[in-house]
């Protein structure tokens, strides 16, 4: 296919596509449109609406820099500056991982589980897109947001602002909940599960572009469970639920870890694609290594 000459919207659109799909990338005319739709401040339908207008000088270089970008392989989220999740619009950034569709299962299975939860915390909250997906939901809860990172604490902050719900949630920097105290009804958690060895063989968006502490679950991909699954049974309500995010695979693994420390595996829930996605735990009501661990 030749594209017409010009700097006509159309011109552009084709042009781009052709260069991403050049390399690789999928969607690459819905992916044209989103970039010049964001060089513009547009939106991918009005750019449909009229492919002979012609684009804005001023928009050129910008269009020109962002389509650079994502031929390297830098994720359309971070070029964007935004992402959305559950129902949410969400910052964006560098310290953060990009939140995906497959998260939005742990939302499912939480809903699905029928409670009502009046605290709510999340390990490892990034953008704070669980959280604030489940504060969305449950409109008489609060929450609690942790990560490592005191960036992503103030990015999470941000969202929760963004989207109307600062005065539900807070965030705070924290080695997973090591300096947490009390119980809670609802725990969330999508921490790093990716096998040490595995994470060069990525795609480049993910590899290369999302923060390694986000993805480096140790060796066998199971370090930051250890670390979660030996808090739940202090910070777990008794009758409150855990929701963990897995890997492809995970499952057997993480339900005897957590079986080891006292938890009942409820349910693990599949996302669109089929894979096992969320685990869901509640605490056991049998005793474990002399105590009961559902008091």
């Amino acid at each position: 296919m030749t594209c017409e000459p010009g700097e006509s919207v159309g011109a552009f659109l084709c042009q781009a596509g052709q260069m991403l799909r050049a390399a690789a990338i999928e969607n690459p005319r819905l992916e044209a449109r989103l970039l010049l739709a964001h060089a513009m401040g547009s939106t991918t339908e009005a750019l449909l609406r009229d492919p002979r207008a012609p684009v804005p000088p001023e928009a050129i270089p910008r269009f020109r820099a962002a389509l650079a970008q994502r031929l390297a392989r830098l994720p359309m989220a971070r070029i964007l500056g935004r992402a959305g999740f559950w129902t949410l619009d969400l910052e964006v950034a560098a310290e953060t991982l990009i939140p995906r569709a497959d998260s939005e299962t742990l939302i499912e299975a939480a809903l699905e589980a029928g409670i009502a939860p009046r605290r709510i915390l999340d390990l490892g909250t990034g953008t704070g897109c669980l959280l604030l997906a489940a504060l969305s939901e449950f409109p008489t809860a609060w929450g609690l947001g942790l990560d490592l990172r005191p960036e992503a604490a103030a990015l999470a902050a941000r969202n929760a602002a963004r989207n109307g719900l600062n005065g539900r949630a807070t965030f705070a920097a924290g080695d997973w909940a090591g300096a947490v105290a009390g119980r809670f009804d609802l725990i969330l958690a999508n921490p790093p599960y990716i096998e040490r060895g595995a994470i060069d063989s990525l795609m480049p968006e993910v590899a290369v572009h999302e923060p390694a502490t986000a993805l480096d679950g140790g060796p066998d991909g199971l370090d930051a469970y250890r670390v979660i699954l030996a808090d739940l049974p202090r910070l777990l309500a008794p009758r409150g639920l855990a929701v963990l995010e897995l890997g492809e695979g995970q499952g057997p693994a993480v339900a005897a870890l957590a079986e080891a420390e006292g938890l009942a595996v409820m349910g693990l829930k599949a996302d669109l694609g089929g894979v096992g996605r969320a685990l869901i735990l509640k605490l056991s009501e049998k005793p474990v290594g002399g105590r009961d661990s559902s008091v």
